[in-house]
């Protein structure tokens, strides 16, 4: 079992920051009902967000937990994580799939069944939960082990919440859907109501069942409570996308390597380093691979070494195939799992390539060009004699006089060519079209 990190811990209590903030700080949930909505795809901040309004109905005696659901699906792992905070909680849970337009697919299918009282809007719809390797297929075997995991578990949650198993199997096996009226009459959800008021009024006297224990729910017309996603947990969500977060990677790393490559810019090391930080928060709550993260690591590294060793490229060749590799299997990917798009990994190695190629390119260039600073920047240089060469005398360079020696002599104002640099003395030579006889 994965033990919870400090950065987990964190992401925890954002989030019920967050709805201590949306929520109405009343002593007492007794006589009311809880309202909270999950929206997006199904990730472990929506997971934990559920988790902690389950929490606050149980403290606070709440009469039952509204859930309003629209979601593509989305992780299995947060997916089954919900189903257990819901099977457990203490307080009844009503579902309900809204507004019109909404759906509840793939992963959305097991949360909205496994609800004491399952409900759909009008202009919904429930279905197609078969499980799906989003990073790439996968083979007979391990397809077969997937769906039939998956399918045993819809059968379960089905079961337990007296729904139509059979359609819960063939939602993973076959892929199949149905709008709000067809779910109403397959059992799949209990009714269809259009507001909140009608869902109350339509959940009232229906029973729900914990420790086996049976009882009655007593909702119709009470007043609620909502909790609503304020901004924070909004980004929290939007952070959690392992593009996001692989996004937000490498915009820290350029941020950074500007800020080493030019000191005092300040501006891209203060954005890399916040671009940093956030995307390691999204890796905390994501199942990340840190051979993969390595991998990207060891790349960072080949790329900033190009910059100080004259490699010709090589460790730019060997920073693009780390950070491909280590981009594919960043995340332990599994059936619905976590997954990069194949065109942010594309676009990011690109862009890495170009960039290090472009200074790769320059650099070499600059070892090309004649130098012209230094020792060397002075021979070739031309210099105009002040006071006659004979064969010691002084020249004009630029704005600066010189002490000068030629072999032969040289009258002022003739221009002359820097030969070499003896200490503080140039040997200078007069151009062909003008040497004396």
């Amino acid at each position: 079992m994965r033990r919870t990190s400090v950065l987990e811990l964190a992401l925890a209590a954002a989030i019920f920051a967050s709805a201590a903030y949306a929520a109405p700080h009343g002593p007492s949930g007794k006589g009311r009902v809880l309202v909270m909505r999950l929206e997006g795809p199904v990730s472990p901040v929506t997971a934990q967000a559920l988790k902690i309004a389950v929490g606050r109905a149980e403290a606070r005696r709440y009469e039952a937990l509204v859930v309003e659901v629209d979601t593509p699906g989305g992780l299995e792992t947060s997916m089954r994580d919900m189903v257990k905070v819901l099977l457990a909680s203490k307080v009844p849970v009503v579902t309900w799939v809204t507004p019109g337009g909404a759906r509840a697919a793939s992963a959305g299918v097991f949360v909205v069944m496994a609800g004491d009282v399952a409900s759909m809007a009008p202009g919904t719809n429930i279905g197609a939960a078969t499980p799906v390797n989003l990073q790439g297929g996968m083979d007979s075997t391990l397809s077969r082990k997937v769906t039939n995991d998956a399918a045993a578990f819809a059968r379960t949650v089905a079961r337990q919440r007296h729904r139509n198993v059979a359609w819960a199997e063939r939602a993973v096996r076959e892929a199949v859907a149905a709008s709000e009226t067809e779910a109403a009459d397959l059992g799949i959800v209990d009714f269809v109501a259009a507001t909140l008021p009608e869902l109350l009024a339509k959940a009232d006297g229906r029973s729900w069942r914990r420790a086996g224990e049976e009882r009655r729910l007593e909702v119709r017309g009470l007043p609620t409570d909502r909790i609503e996603p304020d901004f924070r947990q909004r980004l929290l969500a939007l952070i959690a996308d392992p593009n996001v977060a692989y996004i937000l990677m490498m915009l820290g790393f350029y941020g950074v390597l500007f800020e080493l490559q030019n000191p005092g810019s300040v501006l891209p090391g203060v954005v890399g380093a916040i671009c940093l930080i956030l995307a390691f928060l999204a890796f905390s709550v994501l199942p990340v691979n840190s051979a993969g993260l390595a991998l990207i690591g060891l790349a960072i590294v080949f790329f900033i070494a190009e910059i100080k060793v004259a490699s010709h490229g090589v460790l730019t060749a060997g920073g693009v195939l780390a950070l491909v590799l280590g981009s594919v299997i960043l995340f332990e990917t599994g059936a619905g799992g976590p997954h990069l798009s194949w065109g942010v990994i594309a676009a990011a190695t690109l862009a890495t390539t170009a960039f290090f190629t472009f200074l790769v390119g320059a650099g070499i260039l600059a070892q090309r060009r004649r130098v012209t600073t230094g020792r060397q920047g002075l021979v070739g240089a031309r210099a105009t004699v002040i006071d006659r060469l004979g064969p010691i005398g002084r020249v004009r360079l630029g704005d600066e006089l010189w002490s000068a020696i030629s072999e032969t002599p040289v009258e002022p104002g003739v221009d002359v060519e820097i030969t070499g640099l003896d200490g503080l003395r140039l040997s200078v030579r007069p151009l062909a079209k003008e040497a004396h006889p």
